[in-house]
C-alpha cells in the first residue's frame, strides 16, 4: 500500500457518515474499536474537549509530558498539511510508511464494520488508526482532543485519567444545539464517573458542567477559581507570564503569541496537576516544555518585511481572541487580513469580531474534499459598509500575493478564517517565500 493510495482511500470516505444528531452515532465507532481489541483502553489517556483552545491545550499538555521523559501520544484535529499530523508521538507525526502499515492492519476490521454499519467515516478511520498506532508504539500516555462536541464524538470511548473542557461557545450549532446550554450539555458528555474534570468555562456553561460532574461524582476543578494569571511581558517574539495554582507557581516564558494562550496554558497546567503522581511533571519541566513550544498555525509569527502571521481562528470566539491578540502584539502597525471561511461556519458572527479594528481585508476561497468556502464576494459584503479597504480575490495564492505587495515593510499580514486556507498558504509561503529569503 502506498501513501497516495492510503490518502485516496481516506478521502473517499469523506461523505461516509451517520446523522450527526443521531443518538446511535457512536455505535459504529464502538464496533470498529471493539473489533480492534479496544486499543484506546490499553494506555492511559487525557481527554480534552471544548469550543476553542482544545488543540493548543492538548499540545501543551503533551509537550510537558514528553519533556518529563514520557513517550506521549497526541491526537489533534484538523491537520494543517498532512493527515499524518493527527497521530504524533513526542510531537513527531507518524511516518508515511507506518501510516500505510497501520491502515493495512486495520483494514479487515474496517471491512467487517462496513458490513454491519456502512463504511466508517474519514474521521472515524483516522481516529481508529491513531489509537491502534499508539498501542503498537507502546506509548506511556496519550492526549486526545475531542473532534466535535463530546457525547457522541468518536473519542468518547476512552477511559481517561483526567478530562478537560476548555470553554463553551456557539460553534457547530447544526450538530450540537442552538444555545450555550445545549452545547455545554453535549460537551459535558465526556465527563466520566469519578474522573476529575478541569474546565475554564463560565456562566451558564459552567453551571451545566458542574451539575453533570455532581451527577457523575466527578471532581470539578475550575481554572477561573484555581489559577491566577499574572501577565509580565508580551512582544512580537513571545510572552512572559506567571501561573499560580494552589500547588505551585509556574514562570512561563514562551515564544507562543496570543493572550488567549495564557488561558490555554492555565488550563493545561491545572489538568496536569490532576494526574496521578507518576505522570505529573514538576513545574520546572512544564516551564521548559512551554519555553520551547511552537504551535503551527496558531498566532504563528514570521518576522519578515512585511511580517506574516498564520492563525486557524475558525469560529467567532477564536476570531475575537485573535483580534484581541493582534491588537496587543502589533501596536501601531498596519494590519492586512487574508480570510476564507467555510460554509458551515458562522461567517457574519466571525467577521463581527473585527468591528472597530483599523485594517484592510482580502477575502478569498479554497478547494478541498468535503468542504466548501463562502464566496469571497459575499464575505466582502459583510464588511464593505464599514469604510475599510476590502477586496474579494477567488484564488488564495493571488490574494496572499496581493496582500504582500500592498503592505508596507513594517505592516503585518494575517492569514486566518479557515484551517484549510492556513494550511495551504503556510505551505506555499514556506516553500516559495521563506526559503527564498534565507
Amino acid at each position: 500500500m502506498s501513501f497516495q493510495w492510503a490518502s485516496n482511500y481516506l478521502l473517499s470516505t469523506m461523505n461516509e457518515t451517520l446523522s450527526r444528531r443521531e443518538p446511535t452515532r457512536l455505535e459504529r465507532m464502538e464496533a470498529l474499536l471493539a473489533d480492534l481489541g479496544n486499543p484506546q483502553l490499553t494506555y492511559p489517556t487525557i481527554h480534552v474537549g471544548g469550543t476553542s483552545g482544545k488543540g493548543s491545550t492538548s499540545t501543551m499538555i503533551a509537550a510537558a509530558l514528553s519533556t518529563a521523559g514520557l513517550k506521549c501520544g497526541l491526537h489533534t484535529k484538523p491537520h494543517l498539511v498532512s493527515m499524518t499530523e493527527r497521530a504524533r508521538i513526542n510531537n513527531v507525526p507518524i511516518s508515511e510508511t507506518a501510516f500505510c502499515e497501520m491502515l493495512d492492519d486495520i483494514m479487515p476490521a474496517l471491512e467487517r464494520t462496513t458490513a454491519r454499519f456502512n463504511r466508517p467515516s474519514y474521521y472515524e478511520t483516522l481516529l481508529a488508526l491513531t489509537f491502534y498506532y499508539f498501542q503498537a508504539a507502546q506509548v506511556d500516555i496519550a492526549v486526545i482532543e475531542v473532534g466535535i462536541g463530546g457525547r457522541l464524538d468518536g473519542t468518547n470511548l476512552l477511559a481517561p485519567l483526567v478530562s478537560t473542557i476548555t470553554n463553551v461557545g456557539l460553534d457547530h450549532r447544526e450538530i450540537l444545539g442552538d444555545t450555550i446550554e445545549e452545547i455545554a450539555l453535549d460537551k459535558a458528555g465526556i465527563i466520566k464517573p469519578g474522573i476529575p474534570l478541569v474546565s475554564d468555562a463560565v456562566t451558564q456553561a459552567r453551571e451545566i458542567i458542574e451539575a453533570v460532574c455532581r451527577e457523575q461524582q466527578a471532581p470539578f476543578f475550575s481554572v477561573r477559581d484555581l489559577v491566577t494569571i499574572e501577565p509580565q511581558v508580551q512582544s512580537t517574539m513571545g510572552q512572559h507570564f506567571v501561573l499560580a495554582t494552589p500547588q505551585a507557581r509556574y514562570d512561563i516564558a514562551t515564544q507562543m503569541l496570543g493572550s488567549f494562550q495564557q488561558r490555554n496554558a492555565a488550563t493545561a497546567v491545572l489538568t496536569l496537576e490532576q494526574l496521578p503522581e507518576t505522570f505529573r511533571p514538576e513545574p520546572a519541566v512544564v516551564e521548559a516544555a512551554f519555553a520551547h513550544l511552537a504551535i503551527m498555525g496558531r498566532m504563528e509569527y514570521f518576522p519578515l518585511h512585511p511580517a506574516v502571521v498564520f492563525d486557524v481562528a475558525h469560529n467567532p470566539d477564536k476570531m475575537r481572541s485573535l483580534v484581541e491578540s493582534v491588537r496587543a502584539a502589533f501596536v501601531g502597525r498596519r494590519l492586512h487580513f487574508v480570510i476564507a471561511i467555510a460554509q458551515d461556519k458562522e461567517a457574519r458572527e466571525m467577521l463581527a469580531g473585527f468591528d472597530g479594528l483599523d485594517a484592510s481585508f482580502i477575502f478569498t476561497s479554497f478547494e478541498t474534499a468535503g468542504r466548501d468556502a463562502v464566496r469571497p464576494t459575499r464575505l466582502a459584503g459583510f464588511v464593505r459598509d464599514s469604510g475599510r479597504w476590502v477586496r474579494a480575490i477567488e484564488d488564495p495564492i493571488e490574494a496572499f500575493t496581493v496582500a504582500r505587495r500592498s503592505a508596507a515593510s513594517d505592516d503585518v499580514i494575517i492569514v486566518t478564517g479557515s484551517t484549510v486556507l492556513v494550511g495551504l498558504l503556510r505551505s506555499w509561503f514556506l516553500k516559495n517565500t521563506l526559503a527564498a529569503s534565507m
